[in-house]
């Protein structure tokens, strides 16, 4: 008897040892490989449980992000009352150059006109609004005063960065078609591993130049004409809107991949497209390998039945990747879809369907809570 005890008490240490092995892979490997459920319904509940917090986080997090995140600064900003700052601008000025510490910029409501950027060696930074009265970051260059990309209300060149709860707008007005240098950006992303919550990008032409890096939009607004989500970032897009605003025909995406080795692209997951330009397109070939792809996203019929447009360049036809899966709506009809676009099976779908798309495991923290 004390022998078979012996078995059974070696046989659940054995089991117990089975499960700790099997849990610790999972807590490191199931932040980039579990795909992304079908069911919208399931999103949150499928984050949650795949973008740890911290504490469980610091065998898979960057050991500068990890070292960053141990004693958080705050530091406030208000147009009234009592805060440490007035503006968003004095606010990133008071944090050092070569930052190795994250400071989380708390910021109440408010309207702030004003043009900021965060310069390349300030990482760490986050910029955290009220949920309940998001503030509003608005300005109003152009390309003919700044140059398309420095027309930004706002521009991060830093790493680690993070948004949450933030309203960024570029005030400019829409193009006519009659002055040249209208375009009018409002968020330039430049750094890598950014993260971006509950924001809300408000523009016409070139909204959003998703520049270059690894960065995720979550539960977003973005609204614009033409090009108004552009570069050569890798971003993931989930549970964001889409809106085309205008009268006439706009087009959403410009993505800037070059070559069949280049892994940028932009994955647009559990989206809504809506707005008032019918006629529009989901993106157009702008350079000659772009790569973007709609998965389990609504489309209205603000979207024209060709889906893609190669902007007069025919012979992109044969490297753009321009790639649809599992989407819904009146304006995901595939009837009449551009011949080069590429529907997209199950097995060629998973790349796009998972954190791994931008390397989540080594970076992405749930959204900062505002308390």
């Amino acid at each position: 008897m004390m022998v078979a005890s012996k078995i059974r008490r070696v046989s659940s240490i054995i089991q117990v040892a089975v499960v700790a092995v099997l849990f610790t892979a999972t807590a490191v490997l199931c932040n980039d490989n579990v795909q992304i459920p079908s069911d919208r319904g399931q999103l949150n509940q499928w984050f949650s449980q795949n973008v740890k917090t911290l504490s469980v986080r610091k065998k898979t997090l960057d050991p500068a992000l990890l070292a960053a995140e141990v004693s958080p600064r705050v530091i406030t900003v208000s147009k009234v009352g009592k805060a440490n700052f007035r503006t968003i601008t004095d606010a990133i000025n008071s944090v050092p150059l070569n930052n190795k510490r994250r400071v989380i910029i708390k910021i109440a409501g408010g309207e702030y006109r004003e043009k900021v950027t965060i310069e390349r060696t300030k990482d760490f930074i986050t910029l955290l609004g009220d949920p309940k009265n998001k503030p509003k970051l608005i300005y109003n260059g152009t390309a003919k005063q700044y140059g398309t990309v420095d027309s930004a209300t706002f521009i991060t060149h830093s790493n680690y960065f993070v948004a949450s709860n933030i309203i960024f707008s570029n005030s400019a007005p829409m193009p006519d078609g009659q002055m040249d240098g209208a375009q009018a950006v409002a968020v330039r992303v430049s750094g890598d591993k950014s993260a971006f919550y509950n924001c809300v990008f408000l523009g016409f032409q070139d909204t959003l130049c998703d520049d270059r890096g690894n960065h995720l939009f979550k539960n977003c607004l973005i609204q614009g004409t033409v090009d108004f989500i552009f570069g050569s970032g890798k971003s993931l897009y989930l549970n964001t809107k889409l809106v085309v605003v205008g009268k006439v025909g706009g087009v959403i995406v410009a993505q800037a991949r070059e070559g069949n080795d280049d892994t940028i692209g932009y994955s647009f997951v559990h989206c809504d497209i809506s707005g008032t330009a019918g006629g529009s397109f989901l993106g157009r070939a702008w350079t000659s390998h772009g790569r973007v792809v709609y998965s389990y996203t609504s489309m209205n019929n603000v979207i024209n039945p060709q889906g893609w447009n190669i902007n007069n360049h025919p012979e992109m036809s044969r490297s753009v990747y321009f790639g649809e899966y599992q989407n819904s709506g009146s304006g995901a009809n595939t009837k009449g879809r551009a011949p080069f676009t590429k529907f997209l099976a199950t097995n060629d779908a998973k790349q796009f369907l998972t954190l791994g798309f931008i390397q989540a495991s080594k970076w992405l923290l749930p959204p900062p809570q505002y308390a």
